[in-house]
């Protein structure tokens, strides 16, 4: 329920935005523990600042965009970094490479290890389907920067499955 304005409360809106802000905190992280880390993390900012949140343009997009900065500036330090845990065991087929929905999860490891900057224009295009505008205005940078950060990064994605593809061909 909202106050005696259109605008929802923080809980409300915190409430609503969860399962989205965490599913874009865990295709950034790759594993559970630390989405959840960067999703409360970015929670609690967008709190500190509700009133400058609720009052932009698009409050959703606001939020995505402390999520991203929290993920790319606020990494763990070194000397706190834990295993990193994952949902399957690191056996993969490689010499098979399917043509369907399940592409994604062939590609997943591979997008876990691009730099931080690169991972994160990729998960935003092609997992949460922003425009480049739209990761551009996410990232504080220019459209120009998301266009070549994401060249990169498809061009490393290519050359590894190239890879694995002429690997499973040998053995």
């Amino acid at each position: 329920m909202t106050s005696g304005t259109d605008a929802p409360t923080f809980e409300e809106y915190a409430g609503s935005m969860w399962p989205s802000l965490y599913r874009s905190a865990y295709l950034l992280t790759g594993n559970h523990a630390d989405a959840e880390d960067i999703a409360q993390q970015t929670l609690l900012q967008a709190y500190r600042s509700w009133s400058r949140v609720i009052r932009s343009d698009s409050p959703d997009a606001y939020l995505r965009r402390m999520l991203t900065n929290t993920f790319l500036s606020a990494r763990r330090p070194m000397k706190r970094r834990l295993e990193l845990l994952t949902d399957a065991p690191p056996e993969h087929d490689a010499a098979r490479l399917p043509h369907g929905p399940e592409d994604r999860m062939v590609l997943w490891p591979h997008v876990k290890s691009l730099p931080p900057r690169q991972r994160a224009v990729i998960v935003l295009r092609y997992y949460e389907d922003l425009s480049e505008q739209e990761i551009a205005d996410a990232l504080g940078c220019s459209r120009g920067t998301v266009k070549s950060t994401a060249h990169r990064a498809l061009k490393a994605l290519r050359a590894v499955l190239r890879s694995e593809r002429t690997d499973g061909r040998e053995s």
